[in-house]
């Protein structure tokens, strides 16, 4: 008897465990579009796992079915292991149009045993130039990891595995221009870039490596602010202009919504990691702004500049 008891408790355990896991399964195919690869960009496992793959013919790459306006997505991505040389693949937010905004994260491949750079920009109204680049503290391609782009009135910020690598604020008072009014889709593809990607282009993919594969999980747009194309106006509070909705995670939507700055905690996190991982900072390139850096580079400096002119008037 007793062992029938632990037989029938066993299965009640399995068929809630398996119950769980079907009730909580990211189901990619529901969010997202696989629009270009002619066949090499594939959901698996029950659609829970979308592989890209990039041969010597083509790339391949996704799309999510909405588009939003403010939101914080986050996907699972697992890169390309081995000789990765030449290869890019890429998590992204794009609008449309020859004024596009555009808030990129692109991994460039590179030759065994030498690390990937994550590439980071920020395009506003068509314009980019804004490059951060950041070794991880961490083999990207052994498992999968957490990549967020958080974007708000306030600022933006690039997560990796929660940790906040970069910040774009809206400095819109001091002329930069911010992506405020475009919707934009999640986007993500594999491609050959060996053109720049790996050393500005001195090492080419080495195509008898191939098929390069990267693989995705876990999306997450669910504090997003999706726009509807029938009204010109987001749907999700707090971006609805009727304030109001019943989604689960309003919540949480409003949290990251009302975000004007990162806390002291997340902000010490930052300069950690720009301190020990960063290995390009367009705000530092003077020879390639030779006529002077970017307004936003100097944004941090005037805010100083600003408070000590405080204090000596008080």
């Amino acid at each position: 008897m007793a062992s029938q008891a632990l037989l029938v408790m066993s299965l009640i355990i399995i068929l809630g465990l398996n119950i769980f896991l079907v009730a909580h399964a990211n189901y990619l195919n529901q969010d997202i579009d696989i629009t270009w690869g002619d066949g090499r960009g594939k959901f698996l496992n029950n659609d829970t796992l979308l592989n890209l793959t990039l041969d010597q013919s083509s790339g391949s790459g996704f799309q999510s079915k909405a588009e939003y306006l403010y939101g914080k997505v986050d996907m699972q991505i697992k890169l390309v292991p081995g000789n990765s040389a030449g290869t890019v693949t890429t998590f992204y937010l794009k609008s449309q149009g020859l004024t596009w905004d555009e808030i990129d994260f692109e991994f460039l491949g590179n030759v065994s045993g030498d690390p990937y750079i994550l590439h980071t920009n920020v395009y506003t109204q068509g314009k980019g130039d804004r490059e951060q680049q950041f070794y991880l503290w961490f083999d990207p391609t052994a498992e999968f990891h957490n990549y967020s782009i958080l974007w708000n009135p306030s600022h933006i910020v690039f997560y990796v595995d929660g940790k906040p690598i970069r910040e774009f604020k809206n400095l819109e008072a001091m002329g930069v221009a911010y992506p405020k009014s475009q919707p934009m889709r999640m986007y993500g593809s594999l491609w050959n870039a060996d053109d720049w990607a790996t050393r500005g282009g001195l090492v080419k993919t080495n195509w008898s490596e191939g098929p390069f594969v990267a693989s995705f999980i876990n999306y997450n747009s669910e504090n997003a602010c999706i726009w509807s194309i029938d009204n010109g106006t987001t749907t999700n509070t707090p971006c609805s202009p009727s304030g109001s909705s019943s989604s689960s995670s309003s919540t949480s939507t409003s949290e990251w919504f009302s975000q004007r700055g990162m806390d002291s905690s997340s902000r010490k996190v930052l300069k950690w990691v720009q301190k020990k991982f960063m290995v390009y900072n367009y705000c530092k390139d003077k020879k390639r702004f030779w006529q002077g850096l970017p307004v936003e580079c100097g944004a941090k400096k005037n805010n100083k500049n600003k408070n000590k002119n405080k204090n000596i008037k008080s």
